[in-house]
């Protein structure tokens, strides 16, 4: 990581559709996140969506830099646990650059 980069940010918006099974997918991913560098700033909570449609749960997960957001991301370990989160969740995640 430079010493002056920007952080890198996963914003996660979810609608749980099996509870129980998505408890897998957290216990997998809080670990995962962890491993590289990453911390939770916000998963689900209180929320108002005062314009257009959302989800019912938002997750905000801080990294480094952009680049060891997008590792975790596409690493092979998020992704074998982001199937149990796509088939127990509907879910929009968008990986994002912050400011220096």
């Amino acid at each position: 990581m430079a010493e002056n980069a920007a952080k890198g940010y996963w914003i996660g918006h979810v609608t749980v559709m099996n509870a129980d099974l998505y408890k897998e997918y957290v216990a997998l991913d809080t670990d995962i996140v962890a491993r590289f560098g990453g911390r939770f700033l916000a998963r689900g909570g209180q929320c108002e969506v005062p314009e257009g449609d959302a989800q019912e749960r938002h997750v905000v997960v801080e990294f480094p830099d952009y680049a060891t957001a997008r590792a975790c991301y596409h690493s092979e370990e998020y992704q074998s646990a982001a199937v149990i989160r796509k088939a127990n969740a509907v879910s929009t995640f968008v990986l994002v650059e912050g400011v220096l």
